[in-house]
C-alpha cells in the first residue's frame, strides 16, 4: 500500500509513478511486478482523507535524477485504475487493513504512519472488491443491449472468495470491468452531466446519456484515472475523439477550423465556451493529458 495525498511534497504523477525516499526502497523493490493499493491519509490537504482510492501494478524503480536519496516506482502502463467507490479506512469491526492495531475505538495505530507498507492478501482483495463494485444504474451505458458480452453476464457485485494469487488481478480487472469502473468514477465526478454542454439526460431505466471519455486513450498510454477523463454527451465525445474539440489547461473549449456546422455547435456548447469542472479539485483534468490531446489529436 502506498500513501499518496493530493498536496504531497513528493513528485507523484497519478497513473504514472510514485515518488518516495530511500528508507522505503527495499520494500518497494520487493514488490516489483506486484500490485499496490493507493491510500489518501489526509496529511497536507485533500477532500477524501482516510480512504483507499486506486490500484496499480509496479513495473520497476529508478533513482530520482534530481534529488539524491529519492526514487520513483513506475506503474505498468494501463494498469492504474481509480476506484468507482473510495473505501474507508475503518469498518464496524476495525480496519480493512487488518494489520493495523487499534489504540482505542476508531483510532488506528502502528504502521499506518508508514508511507509504504505491506498489506495482507485477504485485505487487498476485500478493498479491491469494494472499490470496484458496480451498484448504480448511472454507471451503466445508456444502451439497453450492451456491446460487450462480458458486461451482459457479469455479476454487478462479485462475492469475496478469500485470498487469491495477485497474478489474477489482471483477470479480475478485465477491460469490461475497467470500463465500468472508470465510467462510474468519471460520471460521478461530473454529476452525470456533460462537461461541455451541461446536458444530463437519463433514460427510463435510470441510465445516463453522458459517456466517460478518456482524454488520452488507453491504447496510447492513458490511465483509467478520473484526471484522464471527461463526462461528455455522445456527439461531443465523438467530436473530441476526432480532434474537432479540445480544451486548454484552464478549461477553455477550443474548436477546430474543420467543423462545418459552427452554428449548431454554438447552440450545443456552453455560451461562454468554458467547460464545467468537477467540484473536487483533485478530480479535474490533468494538464499533462489535455496537452497531449491538443498536440496529438486536435485538428487546429
Amino acid at each position: 500500500m502506498f500513501i499518496q495525498n493530493p498536496a504531497s511534497i513528493y513528485d507523484d504523477e497519478e497513473g504514472a509513478h510514485y515518488h518516495y525516499p530511500k528508507s522505503y526502497h527495499s520494500r518497494v523493490l520487493d514488490r516489483v511486478g506486484d500490485w499496490v493499493i493507493l491510500y489518501e491519509s489526509g496529511k497536507g490537504g485533500g477532500s477524501n482523507p482516510l480512504t483507499y482510492y486506486a490500484v496499480a501494478e509496479i513495473a520497476g524503480t529508478r533513482p530520482d535524477p534530481k534529488t539524491e536519496g529519492k526514487f520513483y516506482a513506475d506503474y505498468v502502463p494501463g494498469s492504474y485504475l481509480d476506484f468507482a467507490h473510495r473505501v474507508p479506512l475503518r469498518r464496524k469491526d476495525g480496519c480493512y487493513h487488518s494489520s493495523l492495531v487499534q489504540k482505542s475505538p476508531g483510532r488506528p495505530n502502528g504502521i499506518v504512519r508508514n508511507a509504504v507498507q505491506p498489506i495482507r492478501e485477504e485485505d487487498f482483495w476485500e478493498i479491491l472488491r469494494l472499490g470496484t463494485r458496480a451498484d448504480a444504474a448511472l454507471m451503466l451505458p445508456r444502451q439497453d443491449k450492451l456491446d460487450d458480452p462480458l458486461l451482459e453476464v457479469e455479476d454487478l457485485q462479485t462475492p469475496f472468495e478469500g485470498p487469491r494469487k495477485r497474478e489474477r488481478v489482471e483477470t479480475y480487472l478485465n477491460r469490461a470491468a475497467r470500463d465500468r469502473t472508470f465510467r462510474a468514477r468519471v460520471i460521478g465526478a461530473y454529476g452525470g452531466r456533460c462537461a461541455l454542454t451541461g446536458l444530463g439526460f437519463v433514460n427510463g431505466g435510470g441510465r445516463a446519456e453522458v459517456q466517460a471519455a478518456h482524454i488520452r486513450p488507453v491504447e496510447c498510454g492513458g490511465p483509467d484515472a478520473v484526471v484522464n477523463g471527461l463526462a461528455l454527451s455522445g456527439t461531443v465525445h465523438w467530436m473530441f475523439d476526432r480532434g474537432l474539440l479540445a480544451l486548454s489547461d484552464d478549461g477553455e473549449i477550443l474548436t477546430s477550423r474543420k467543423i462545418n456546422d459552427v452554428d449548431s455547435l454554438d447552440r450545443l456548447l456552453f455560451a461562454d465556451r468554458k467547460m464545467r469542472f468537477p467540484e473536487k479539485l483533485q478530480d479535474r483534468p490533468h494538464a499533462t493529458f489535455l496537452r497531449w490531446h491538443r498536440e496529438e489529436v486536435f485538428e487546429k
